[in-house]
């Protein structure tokens, strides 16, 4: 099998540049037989910055280009010539990366706007030339500062999915189908657990010219946040959401249960996500008569946890209240 080109997961290693040393010059001119000191400053290390660019969707292209080291700056000269910054390492990555610090787990830095930058290692200043150092009293220092050293070390670079909906449910839920319905986006379709095997991404158009962006995440299953099924490998993509969309099937045993165990997957990965904005999608609605839907109405109304969710029967296949799905979705992501 092909591998995927979506790849939100890396470790690279990047090393900044070392300041360039300060010079200890003298001026020497003709006819000047004690020139002054005119030693220049050393020039800075170059930085490894990271760099939003919203034209990227993966870390593909860190995936070979692991050891990132930028240019140590050079040294100061004679008069007063300042050494030549050492060359910065831009690393274009996509909205959404965080970089975290390999050894300690720590957030170094995160980008979630275009051309945003962030120093990831910082290049060492240069030293100061002897020239700064003169005094009434010494007015030939032979010394001059060297430059700082270099920063280094191992990262990890990973990538939460930046969209305004999320769509959870387990595997076959009807995800990637709303997606296709709602939206340009063709993700794969099939009938077996985890089809999607990477996030997709559509805008979807409402009413007056209005769009936003749905983003379909793999499926979970119980036990997700224990590394169980595809794990958490994209659990963290629904940090980002702005509104989590539970999508449940209208044939499944019972629904309410299904809900609890999507939310107890999503808490026990990371509680803040029970602050954010929860709507339900009951899918493959096409399939139910009047009676059955009243009956599935009753049964959601009498659960706690359902309480004030804003619900919706849809089926992607016929259409069944996909409009009205978008406008509840569109209402809620503008709600102050």
């Amino acid at each position: 099998m092909a591998s995927s080109n979506f790849v939100d997961y890396v470790k690279i290693y990047a090393r900044s540049g070392n300041g360039g040393p300060g010079s200890s010059h003298f001026r020497r001119e003709k006819f000047v037989e004690f020139g002054g000191p005119d030693g220049g400053d050393g020039g800075r290390g170059g930085h490894v910055i990271l760099r939003g660019n919203n034209q990227y969707w993966t870390l593909i292209h860190l995936k070979y280009q692991r050891h990132q080291m930028a240019e140590n700056g050079e040294g100061g000269s004679g008069a007063k010539s300042h050494g030549r910054n050492g060359k910065d390492i831009v690393l274009d990555v996509p909205l959404g990366t965080v970089a975290k610090d390999a050894e300690t787990g720590e957030t170094v830095a995160e980008v979630t706007e275009d051309k945003q930058e962030v120093i990831l290692v910082r290049g060492g200043r240069g030293g100061l030339g002897n020239w700064h150092f003169r005094t009434a009293t010494n007015q030939a220092p032979r010394y001059s500062q060297p430059g700082e050293p270099m920063q280094e070390g191992w990262f990890i670079l990973e990538l939460k999915v930046l969209a305004d909906v999320g769509l959870v449910g387990f595997p076959n839920a009807g995800k990637s189908t709303l997606l296709s319905v709602v939206s340009a986006a063709k993700p794969k379709i099939a009938d077996y657990a985890f089809t999607t095997l990477e996030p997709n991404l559509g805008i979807v158009e409402v009413r007056d010219g209005h769009s936003f962006v749905m983003a379909d995440i793999p499926g979970i299953i119980e036990g997700a946040h224990e590394g169980k099924g595809i794990g958490t490998r994209f659990l963290r993509h629904i940090e980002r959401n702005s509104v989590l969309l539970f999508m449940i099937p209208a044939d499944t045993k019972d629904i309410v249960e299904e809900y609890r165990i999507l939310l107890n997957e999503l808490k026990q990965y990371n509680p803040e996500m029970l602050d954010k904005r929860r709507l339900l999608a009951i899918t493959k609605s096409d399939m139910l008569d009047e009676e059955l839907t009243d009956a599935l109405t009753h049964e959601i109304e009498a659960a706690p946890e359902l309480h004030g969710i804003p619900r919706q029967f849809i089926s992607s296949v016929t259409g069944l209240h996909i409009r009205e799905l978008k406008d509840m979705l569109w209402e809620t992501l503008t709600k102050d």
